[in-house]
């Protein structure tokens, strides 16, 4: 699903992409981790939903502020969630992730299952850290800073 507000994103010029996700799931930091590893031209922006940035770009789109169970990507003030969001990700990517996309065929609301599915259970099946995830040294500059 995609939404389209009517206002900048804090944080974010035009053009910017950013992808919040739960810092403390250790599925979705290995999101992070394969986005930081194959965005080459490093288009994408990292935010932990539990960090300032994340809770105010939170806020900006009007998803909860404390229950995180999708993955969301932030671009020309357009929201997406869930498969849609995984999709728009794919897609900013080189090949052969970005080829991955063609899985769009199939239908929104079976792919948002799946999802759902996937992202409700994650913590049991794939852990979850005691604590949000800081990145290392060297990824630092791809986390959105709000002084920046």
């Amino acid at each position: 699903m995609t939404v389209e507000t009517g206002s900048p994103a804090p944080f974010l010029k035009s053009g910017d992409t950013a992808v919040l996700f739960d810092g403390t799931c250790k599925l979705c930091n290995g999101w992070a981790r394969f986005i930081i590893h194959y965005d080459h031209a490093c288009r994408i922006q990292l935010a932990a939903v539990q960090s300032p940035e994340g809770q105010e770009l939170l806020k900006w789109s009007g998803l909860p502020l404390d229950e995180f169970n999708t993955i969301v990507l932030i671009s020309n003030n357009k929201v997406s969630l869930r498969s849609e969001a995984m999709f728009e990700i794919l897609s900013r990517l080189d090949a052969p992730w970005r080829w991955l996309k063609a899985a769009r065929v199939v239908p929104a609301g079976m792919r948002d299952w799946i999802y759902d599915k996937i992202a409700l259970n994650r913590y049991r099946l794939f852990g979850r850290y005691d604590s949000v995830q800081l990145p290392s040294a060297d990824h630092d500059r791809r986390f959105l800073k709000a002084n920046r």
